[in-house]
């Protein structure tokens, strides 16, 4: 391109970098106990994009959980910032919904009544509370479960229930501590693709902790790896691998690749917390 032509090309302004949306500022929290003092975080760090998935894997009791306790606003850092929009989080936080392990639905309400609790409570009239049970329960599957209970469900159909209660509350933020790891291998493959699939067609901002490096490659944009307790952001991964994230995905060159670099980040979190138990 000559001179003359570029001079004659219109400027493209900068975009702006998106703010974040969930923001940990060099937090520390403590657990203060009859055995002493026990630091869950420190110097922890790190900012989630509006509408990513960012997964967080790291040894048992290195503070992922406490991480997503201190965004839904259930702990108040001992120290340091957590943000959301920009505004500390000063109490329970409606917009950032938590999806547990245990499915934590109400066994005796039916499966619509579980989903429309939190529009019930937000004082949405009945005529909306089933419009938006309809949409959410048609999302993931489970039109013809209405009025079942959560005794009737499988595993999985009781997650993709809680999945649809935590989307009724129209939250911006998923806070995911291992939705799936009570489900069997193929139904908590499935999840993962529904989860996935559900996130796309809603734009929520989801952060998933799991124990399973395949599991956060299969589901992420971006994987944070935390060290040993006190609990800081060791690395974090970007994931570019193409969706959707089927079989031929995960046997791929560059998923091993990734998958070999976080364990080896894991791995030796891992022995460092073994260590300090054994007291080596």
């Amino acid at each position: 391109m000559s001179p003359e032509q570029a001079a004659t090309q219109p400027t493209v302004a900068p975009q702006p970098p998106v703010a974040p949306i969930v923001e940990a500022r060099d937090v520390i929290h403590h657990f203060y106990g009859k055995h002493g003092t026990v630091t869950a975080l420190e110097n922890f760090s790190i900012s989630v994009r509006p509408g990513e998935v960012l997964a967080i894997v790291g040894a048992s009791g290195c503070g992922k959980t406490t991480f997503l306790n201190m965004v839904a606003g259930f702990l108040r850092p001992s120290a340091g910032k957590i943000l959301f929009r920009g505004e500390p989080v000063r109490g329970i936080e409606p917009l950032c919904t938590m999806i547990f392990q245990q499915y934590a639905l109400f066994p005796w309400k039916t499966v619509r009544k579980n989903v429309e609790f939190g529009p019930q409570m937000r004082g949405v009239s009945r005529k909306e509370r089933t419009e938006i049970a309809d949409l959410y329960l048609k999302m993931v599957g489970l039109v013809g479960f209405e009025n079942s209970y959560p005794s009737q469900l499988s595993g999985g159909m009781r997650q993709r229930v809680a999945l649809c209660r935590a989307l009724a509350n129209e939250p911006e933020v998923m806070l995911c501590d291992e939705p799936f790891a009570a489900l069997d291998a193929m139904t908590r493959q499935v999840m993962q693709g529904e989860l996935l699939r559900i996130v796309d067609e809603s734009s929520k901002t989801v952060i998933f902790i799991t124990h399973s490096i395949d599991e956060a490659l299969i589901i992420s944009d971006r994987v944070a790896v935390m060290s040993a307790r006190p609990g800081r952001i060791k690395r974090i991964m970007q994931n570019d691998l193409p969706r959707p994230r089927h079989v031929e995905v995960q046997l791929s060159d560059e998923f091993l690749k990734m998958k070999r670099e976080i364990w080896e980040s894991v791995e030796e979190e891992v022995f460092a917390s073994i260590r300090r138990q054994e007291g080596t």
